[in-house]
């Protein structure tokens, strides 16, 4: 199962989506660096702020990219605070 995860980095106070088949294993490459030029390298600090767990690996990137369009902090605080707005996409993108 895939997952859609944000990340936070309160050293550029900046905000990170993404979507993967393992985030134990994605968290810790981008922690450790090993994407080098891309977007996480550059900040250190990387934790999960929210995942959205048990989505097939398709519904992860649509929701990603829904996500990603909307282009607001508000918007990813939102999803954190209030559950049902996941609830939401995942029946959107199923």
């Amino acid at each position: 199962m895939a997952v859609v995860y944000i990340l936070y980095s309160p050293s550029i106070d900046s905000f990170y989506i993404g979507s993967c088949l393992d985030l134990k294993i994605r968290l810790q490459d981008h922690i450790d660096g090993k994407y080098k030029g891309s977007y996480t390298y550059r900040a250190k600090g990387w934790k999960v702020f929210l995942s959205i767990k048990d989505l097939r690996y398709e519904q992860a990137r649509r929701i990603e990219a829904h996500i990603k369009r909307m282009k607001s902090r508000k918007y990813i605080k939102d999803l954190a605070r209030y559950p049902e707005m996941v609830c939401n996409l995942k029946d959107k993108y199923i």
